[in-house]
């Protein structure tokens, strides 16, 4: 007799494919093109009168001097931000319970007011809201700071809170797992700068393996196989209190200096992995 498969049983394989597709690895970046991502240029900075012009950013998707662009770099596709102009690319999709890793390396350009300074850009997760909230550039985000010597570091942008162990070093706040957590923010007295440890950064010029988990509300932090930095209590200011931060869009920053990024990998995670908790 042959077999002959009922409704039922067809509509539960298909449940399942669809299932199984949206907790599989996605690719975030094709190499080709910036499908799925958006751009944001903030006001240029004017050196002659040395500050930001108030007024003309050319905002959304709107990229005239091509600060976001894919090219091939190594022999594969990324994409080049030449920090020309403040601002940020951010995914199109907000993400919750994830595990993302991605590749980045310093270019050599650099621009004003930034040319003197370390080259900077920053990997901001949990984005929310509009994308001027923080300095007329970025939105509200958690971030995984990238940035010459301190890569992995945390900043809390527009807004956004994270509890960290951490240990007061002169007079900065150093990550320690074995310390008491504190919480980062501009409203406490420990501020929105909490430094990694340990530094795991590659010399400028080399491809660096960027890894960040969040489940719920903790995150960590790591930068070529190392864990620098394990976040908790991710939240944000509401009114005159707070509200939990667990979902947004992934936001990289142009801040200056030319950097490239490529392999931006997503997957889906149903805890923290044991090796990193």
């Amino acid at each position: 007799m042959k077999y002959k498969p009922t409704l039922l049983v067809l509509l539960t394989c298909a449940i399942c494919l669809i299932s199984c597709s949206s907790n599989s690895p996605r690719d975030l970046f094709n190499g080709r093109d910036l499908s799925g991502w958006d751009t944001y240029i903030g006001p240029p900075f004017i050196a002659a009168i040395g500050k930001f012009d108030s007024v003309g950013a050319p905002g959304l998707n709107n990229d005239p001097d091509k600060v976001f662009s894919v090219l091939q770099e190594d022999g594969e596709g990324a994409i080049r931000i030449s920090g020309q102009h403040f601002g940020g690319i951010s995914t199109v999709d907000e993400f919750s319970n994830y595990h993302l890793t991605l590749e980045f390396k310093w270019g050599q350009a650099k621009f004003s007011p930034k040319d003197s300074a370390k080259r900077d850009s920053g990997l901001l997760y949990h984005a929310v809201g509009p994308h001027a909230a923080d300095g007329a550039f970025w939105m509200r985000s958690q971030e995984f700071q990238v940035q010459e010597g301190d890569c992995g570091d945390y900043w809390g942008v527009a807004g956004a809170e994270f509890d960290i162990p951490a240990s007061r070093v002169g007079n900065d706040f150093v990550y320690d797992a074995a310390a008491e957590p504190l919480e980062f923010t501009e409203r406490t007295p420990v501020g929105r700068h909490a430094i990694k440890f340990p530094d795991a950064e590659k010399p400028s010029g080399e491809w660096n393996i960027l890894e960040l988990y969040c489940f719920g509300d903790t995150a960590v932090h790591v930068v070529n196989g190392k864990v620098v930095m394990r976040l908790y209590n991710s939240k944000q200011v509401v009114g005159d209190g707070t509200a939990p931060l667990t979902k947004g869009k992934i936001q990289i920053q142009s801040e200056g200096a030319e950097v490239f990024y490529r392999r931006f990998r997503i997957e889906s995670i149903g805890a923290l992995p044991k090796a990193i908790n």
